[in-house]
């Protein structure tokens, strides 16, 4: 077992005691929530929500985006206070006004967007916050190597308390998460999307690792949008629809079409497109690319690759080997230290970002709160992000207010974006509705090539397969498309070709109709003999 954390927050009082000091019975009960309602100027979040979680069980939530998964999280974790309901933690009504409250009762989260610093080691990162002390004063790193190490050990997260965050792998990276919260004696996980960025065998590795929780008896709450790994491990299944639960179920006797039914009204959308509309005509040419980072090491290796119109190429690899570097030197983000990018047969090698948008070259970010929003902006306002100059939301050199306001309601009606109005922050909006809204938004004027990285993360099926079908269209309609996706039954659905990308070299071309996504995964982490039998 895990030593207690250490010394109980002032905010405590509301606790009523610590669901950690015992032994939990077969059916003992971790969290129960009922009758929860959150509302916020609107819009009601969560409406009589209820949810009862078995200790020692890994218990999923999915729901469509907006469907109030992440505002109830947020509720358990302290982040939200309820208008409505009651939480109980081991059994005994809790009051949790922060997240120090719900640390205290014993209850941990990680987010989907990792909270690590990467000039800080594995150690620093886990004990940030919460730094141990020799005799109050002195820092006492032995001790806090010592704790971390036994945790490591116990749970099966092979992580080392001394390497760099930098050097670590996206996989790497999120057992320290978990580390973290085991380390300030969680014994109730909240896990927001966590194989979002895994290659297969990284899902298998974490699932272990959740394994090996369970069986210590703490307690996984797990959201995720991916139904067969839900199905996979999960010991309950609570959907969400529309603010409230509507069915918790036994995943041993429940098929991911039927979760996705429950979701929102509609069969499990698959990613494949049968038709080919792959042209002869070169879109974009990009010839021995390199990137360096502040080191000097190439982060991006003599990258070479051609996209014809009506073409989707994918981009494989495990995150970190050089995509995103890739990503925005094409997009004039990074300047390039060496290679050739044309675009319609021009060379656009040292062309602004401005300008490369301009010519035809568009972007949806990986992250889409970083480079695609302005997230305390009304929506009409992100609308114009990147086409200032375009004729549908300018008139010279003026931004047409009403131009501008017309085109957000179109984006908004043809993309399915839930919202109040286009006068909504996009800060408001449900993580999938701000994906659809930058699709959208990102497929309107004139345009040749597309950039999508990860366009599909972290929403739900519905979204998803709306994303899926804009792409496709467009893809009919003569567009050339570079995907990448850490999603590789959606890159082998969607894509015509695959590059696969390994420590910033494009070491392998698959074909999407000859490789599988455990041959796919083996190639991206190196063992690309496995996938040569679809080499294109």
């Amino acid at each position: 077992m895990l030593p207690r954390a250490g010394a109980r927050s002032t905010q405590e009082t509301d606790i009523a005691t610590d669901p950690r000091s015992a032994a939990p019975s077969p059916d003992a009960v971790a969290v129960e929530l009922t009758g929860v309602t959150k509302r916020f100027p609107g819009v009601v979040a969560n409406r009589d929500v209820s949810l009862c979680v078995r200790t020692g069980t890994v218990h999923a939530l999915v729901g469509e985006n907006g469907a109030g998964k992440s505002t109830l999280m947020k509720i358990l974790y302290g982040m939200q206070r309820p208008d409505e309901g009651t939480i109980r933690v081991a059994g005994r009504e809790v009051r949790l006004s922060g997240p120090a409250d719900a640390i205290s009762a014993g209850i941990g989260m990680v987010h989907q967007h990792f909270m690590l610093a990467d000039n800080l080691t594995v150690l620093e990162n886990v004990v940030l916050g919460s730094e141990p002390r020799r005799g109050g004063l002195a820092l006492d790193f032995a001790a806090a190597r010592r704790k971390i190490s036994e945790i490591s050990t116990a749970y099966g997260l092979g992580v080392e308390p001394d390497r760099l965050v930098a050097d670590l792998g996206v996989g790497e990276r999120q057992r320290v998460e978990i580390l973290k919260v085991l380390y300030r004696g969680a014994r109730i996980l909240i896990l927001d999307e966590p194989t979002a960025v895994l290659v297969p065998h990284e899902v298998d590795e974490l699932f272990d690792n959740l394994r090996e929780l369970k069986a210590e008896g703490l307690t996984v709450l797990f959201i995720s949008h991916k139904l067969d790994e839900v199905l996979s491990v999960a010991d309950d299944v609570t959907v969400i629809r529309r603010g409230t639960t509507v069915a918790t179920v036994d995943p041993r006797t429940t098929t991911a079409r039927q979760l996705a039914e429950l979701m929102v009204g509609s069969e499990l959308p698959s990613p494949e497109t049968r038709e080919s509309t792959v042209t002869d005509e070169e879109v974009l040419r990009v010839e021995g690319l390199t990137v360096r980072d502040a080191a000097g090491r190439a982060v991006v290796d003599d990258a070479s690759f051609v996209i014809r119109r009506g073409e989707v190429l994918g981009l494989a690899g495990v995150e970190g080997n050089g995509q995103a570097e890739l990503v925005e030197a094409l997009m004039g983000m990074r300047r390039a230290d060496a290679g050739r990018t044309t675009l319609a047969d021009e060379d656009v090698s040292d062309w602004s970002t401005r300008r490369r948008r301009e010519g035809g070259l568009r972007y949806v970010p990986e992250d889409r709160h970083r480079h695609g929003l302005l997230l305390d902006a009304p929506l009409w306002e992100n609308r114009i992000l990147g086409h200032q100059t375009e004729s549908s939301v300018s008139r010279g050199p003026w931004i047409d207010r009403a131009s501008a306001r017309a085109d957000s309601t179109r984006i908004v009606e043809q993309y399915d974006v839930r919202t109040p109005g286009i006068d909504t922050l996009a800060s408001a909006l449900s993580g999938g509705n701000q994906q659809k809204f930058i699709v959208g938004r990102e497929l309107s004027g004139d345009l040749s090539v597309l950039v999508a990285s990860h366009p599909t993360r972290g929403v739900d099926v519905g979204a998803q397969a709306a994303i899926w079908d804009h792409i496709r269209a467009a893809r009919r309609a003569g567009l050339a498309v570079l995907l990448v996706s850490a999603d590789l039954d959606e890159l082998i659905g969607l894509s015509d070709r695959i590059c696969v990308v390994l420590r910033g070299r494009i070491v392998a071309e698959v074909d999407p109709s000859a490789v599988t996504p455990e041959q796919l995964g083996s190639a991206m982490t190196g063992a690309q003999d496995d996938a040569r039998g679809g080499a294109a």
